[in-house]
């Protein structure tokens, strides 16, 4: 039976660019999605045929999301986003030296962020020259000196910031922070900082490891699934192919998300003629409750209390309670504190935070209760928030009080994003490094790492734009378009001495003129890599602990481009001329890195060999065994206090979220599929009556406005189905409503996700 807690629809008529879509995820579209991206960016290359070899055991990982590859692939694994991504870097338009001879940066500088990237792959290695407002030509030898003299350069190594995208591979991040560390900082802002450093922080206070207990098999055996605050349709869409299985077995699945997501909803595999060729596709959610935006923690202690409600009054019927009492007793701490706090909050708190009436919310629990093996997977629409790390410690004490972890078909997921992100912090990218891992660095290299606590993405930003660091390396990503308050970091880009970004493609960051401002082409994760050595594979690491070859078969872009672990050994050999680490001797053979990850990191153990065997392998996570790695040595039960949210009548709270058009700060395209958007993202996804209320219309033009002076303006308002109270916008974009302070102060993570603001008609 469908249960959908609101079923308001969105209007499309007379706004341009606005029409309800009303097809499944998948099916037709997402294949002409595919094909239409193949013709744009690879015209009859041969480079085509790389798409057969995506997340096969020979192949290479996607470089897009980080769900798991199936031990038995199919002959094509991968999805239309995976499919967008493989294009937009085996692409065959480049940016090559002419492109830059006619394009000053201040011209590029007024280029949209689709068009900079949409320009092609990077060719040349390039220097910004004041003189002439042109990026010019620069010899790899000659790049690597002006890099390792700025760096030298510098009164205290915790002047430079290293920051690290979830593209890079294990070898190359693991280069990246002993570099780094032989220079004498622990500073290692990443993109989990923004992310999922709630999941890093908060779950190993609950159950002693900061990852996901779940395996991919797991969700074979589990008798419900609940997703909350994230969006498989768009953001890791090989995904469906795993809940259509499940709900096709008959398997609950419960989804909590302010906006209704047609990939939450129905899914039609274009693996799978029967449904291609039919009109049918398949129902996902067996219930969907359109929770408020920044109403998660509320649901969950609703769903404790209507549990706790439920477990006495089957105490007092004589039955054994709804509790796993042997389990907590077991295995667990704090059970006490937890329930007098759901005790002394009351239903009307828990309604009013939530958006949800509390008989939604105790359906919510009975499908809960009633299964024996759970998966809550969540997104970053749990993390975002200033109380993500709450939201994330809430999830974990709802599944330890019916012993969801550790067992066959239960756990935890969250839903990374990059397809190592993870990788790259169990190899050493963390600002806090513990002192056993640095032992262990120190001892193989002979070097002396520092021990202070370095900067996360956030502590970064502030320090450069306050001039305490001058120089930053960004191994990928866009940084300062990532991070919230663009104007904020901008202005910190331009106060630097060097900034240096290895690159496949031209982003807004590198146009954020330094000083001293370098480009460095590097090979995607599709291509060949040869060293002195021969070919060379890279491993990474998916959301579920699962550690993998991926091995490019692509020509590279072009000839002068060098792999990611090449560029770091170069700018570690121009920056520590006389240190005793063989750079060379690394790179060479990349199963040298891959032995010194494991002789720091003892769960690598006999990587080399491990890692050759088809699927991987996967490391150790002790909570899946029942194993806690807290200070207690037991899972603790947290308690957190509601965080107070107004009502839809005094405040609307907005969510930063992705189209279907867009990976991260990439976008492929204007158009946003599902939500029936096209051609455009200056939209505000909003409910009718909260317009209504406001005397706006559907399709009315508006200001969005911060309470401390931030403004979007002349953005057009489209009703949609979206919880009442909330609003959404597309990132990045909508940063601009977001401070840098703006952010939850246990992780780091900025509050994208939970912005007050008001509407008000545009002038």
């Amino acid at each position: 039976m469908m249960d959908y807690s609101d079923t308001s629809e969105p209007k499309s008529a007379d706004v341009d660019g606005v029409d309800a879509y009303d097809g499944p995820a998948g099916g037709w579209g997402a294949l002409g999605a595919v094909a239409a991206a193949v013709r744009e960016q690879m015209g009859a290359s041969a480079n085509t045929r790389a798409l057969l070899q995506m997340n096969q055991p020979t192949g290479f990982d996607c470089p897009g999301c980080a769900w798991p590859d199936p031990q038995k692939t199919s002959s094509f694994e991968f999805c239309e986003n995976g499919a967008k991504a493989v294009t937009w870097e085996a692409t065959a338009k480049r940016v090559d030296l002419d492109f830059f001879a006619r394009h000053s940066a201040s011209e590029l500088f007024g280029w949209s962020d689709h068009a900079l990237e949409d320009a092609g792959r990077l060719t040349h290695p390039l220097r910004y020259d004041a003189d002439t407002d042109h990026f010019v030509p620069i010899a790899w030898d000659e790049a690597f000196e002006r890099i390792g003299a700025g760096l030298r350069a510098l009164e205290d190594p915790n002047q430079a910031e290293f920051y690290c995208s979830g593209r890079a591979s294990n070898e190359a991040a693991f280069l990246y922070q002993l570099m780094a560390r032989a220079f004498g900082t622990n500073n290692f802002p990443d993109c989990s900082n923004m992310c999922h450093e709630a999941t890093s922080v908060g779950l190993p206070k609950s159950i002693g490891i900061g990852k996901g207990t779940v395996t991919l098999e797991d969700f074979d055996l589990a008798d419900a699934i609940f997703c909350i605050g994230h969006n498989p349709g768009t953001n890791h869409p090989r995904m469906l192919s795993t809940l259509s299985a499940a709900a096709r077995r008959g398997l609950p699945i419960v989804v909590a998300n302010p906006m209704r997501e047609r990939g939450l909803e129905r899914f039609k595999s274009p693996q799978h003629p029967t449904e291609m060729l039919t009109p049918f596709s398949t129902q996902l959610a067996s219930a969907y409750h359109q929770v408020r935006v920044g109403g998660d923690g509320a649901m969950l202690k609703g769903m404790m209390k209507a549990l706790f409600e439920a477990d006495a009054a089957d105490l007092a019927n004589g039955g054994p309670g709804l509790l796993d009492r042997a389990f907590i007793a077991e295995h667990t701490i704090g059970l006490d504190a937890l329930a007098d706090d759901i005790a002394q909050t009351g239903w009307d708190e828990i309604v009013a935070g939530s958006g949800l009436s509390r008989e939604a919310i105790t359906s919510m629990a009975e499908t809960y209760w009633r299964a024996e093996r759970v998966i809550l997977c969540y997104g970053m629409g749990i993390t975002q928030h200033a109380n993500g790390t709450a939201n994330v410690q809430q999830l974990a004490n709802l599944l330890l009080l019916r012993g969801n972890m550790g067992k066959p078909g239960a756990g935890i997921c969250p839903l990374r994003g990059h397809s190592n992100v993870q990788g790259d912090r169990t190899v050493g990218i963390t600002e806090i490094p513990g002192e056993a891992m640095l032992a262990r660095l120190d001892a193989r290299f002979g070097i002396a790492s520092p021990r202070a606590h370095g900067h996360a993405a956030v502590e970064a930003l502030q320090a450069m734009r306050e001039g305490r660091s001058k120089a930053i390396i960004s191994l990928g990503g866009n940084l300062a378009v990532a991070m919230p308050d663009p104007e904020a970091c901008f202005d910190a880009f331009r106060k630097l001495d060097l900034s240096v970004s290895i690159l496949t493609k031209f982003n807004r960051t590198c146009l954020l003129l330094a000083k001293e401002t370098i480009v460095l082409p590097c090979l995607g994760r599709t291509e060949l890599d040869v060293q002195a050595g021969g070919d060379q594979w890279i491993t990474v690491e998916d959301s579920m602990s699962m550690v993998h070859a991926s091995r490019g078969m692509l020509k590279p872009a072009a000839p002068d481009l060098k792999s990611e672990p090449a560029i770091v050994a170069g700018i570690a050999k121009a920056t520590l001329p006389h240190g005793a680490i063989d750079w060379d001797a690394l790179v060479a053979d990349y199963d040298r890195i891959r032995d010194a990850i494991e002789a720091v990191f003892p769960d690598f153990r006999d990587f080399n060999q491990r890692v050759r065997k088809k699927g991987g392998f996967r490391l150790t996570v002790g909570a899946s065994e029942r194993q806690w790695g807290t200070a207690s040595g037991k899972a603790c039960f947290l308690v957190h206090p509601l965080t107070p949210i107004a009502s839809a009548e005094q405040a609307l709270i907005l969510t930063t979220i992705r189209s279907h058009d867009q990976y991260n700060t990439t976008i492929y395209g204007m158009n946003d599929r599902y939500r029936g958007i096209t051609g455009r993202r200056d939209v505000i996804f909003a409910h009718a009556d909260d317009l209504a209320a406001r005397g706006l219309a559907h399709g009315d033009r508006v200001d969005v406005r911060t309470g401390d002076g931030r403004v979007l303006e002349g953005y057009t308002v489209v009703a949609h189905a979206i919880a009442r109270g909330s609003l959404a916008a597309y990132y990045p974009e909508a940063n601009c409503l977001i401070a840098l302070d703006d952010h939850d102060r246990t992780s780091g993570t900025p509050a994208y996700k939970s912005v007050s603001v008001t509407l008000t008609p545009a002038v």
